[in-house]
């Protein structure tokens, strides 16, 4: 299977296409989005004039700047710490938390309330826990690439709820897609959280 530019396989970028576009009802015109594991950050391309700004940050990511948005390089949210200024109106996971060690995961939800201004919305796609046996024979055939996969942690979907409530969120939305293999999840911001 034919790797493209950004390292990854076509089937990769047909599924990480499919969860951008699970997300984009759910941004705002003009948003200014915090993208958590951006990876190339292509999430800014596609959204071109509904972006306001754009801050992506992967430990996988070329840092990169441009008019419309900035990559960097590292971890959230200490690689964020002295980066940015005022908070975003959306952040964006695709394909995040099940790369998070649950003993991280209330630091990281409490992050994400700090980063985000009220009302703003959190946006979350992470896969059923059976897609990784299915990812590991798609990776074995080298038919993706799945980056870190090799770092998911058997991530419990039926945390996020709760996970997300304890750190001044509110779900308002959930949505199986991808024959019922992954889910989405968006929160509002509803309180500050320290």
């Amino acid at each position: 299977m034919k790797k493209e530019k950004s390292g990854l396989y076509f089937l990769d970028i047909v599924l990480q296409k499919w969860r951008i576009r699970k997300a984009l009802p759910f941004i705002p015109e003009r948003a200014r989005i915090l993208d958590i594991g951006c990876l190339d950050g292509v999430l800014f391309e596609i959204m071109e004039k509904k972006l306001e700004y754009g801050t992506g940050i992967d430990p996988l990511v070329f840092p990169e700047k441009t008019n419309q948005y900035e990559l960097i390089q590292g971890f959230f949210p200490q690689g964020l710490e002295g980066k940015v200024s005022g908070r975003f109106n959306v952040i964006t996971m695709l394909a995040v938390l099940e790369h998070i060690p649950e003993k991280e995961l209330p630091v990281f939800t409490a992050a994400c309330n700090h980063f985000l201004e009220n009302n703003g919305v959190v946006i979350i796609t992470v896969p059923d826990p059976k897609v990784d046996r299915i990812l590991e024979v798609l990776q074995f055939l080298k038919l993706v690439k799945t980056m870190s996969f090799e770092e998911h942690y058997g991530y419990d979907i039926r945390q996020t709820v709760p996970l997300f409530e304890k750190a001044g969120f509110q779900c308002i939305a959930h949505k199986k897609f991808q024959l019922g293999l992954n889910n989405l999840f968006v929160f509002r911001k509803i309180m500050e959280f320290d």
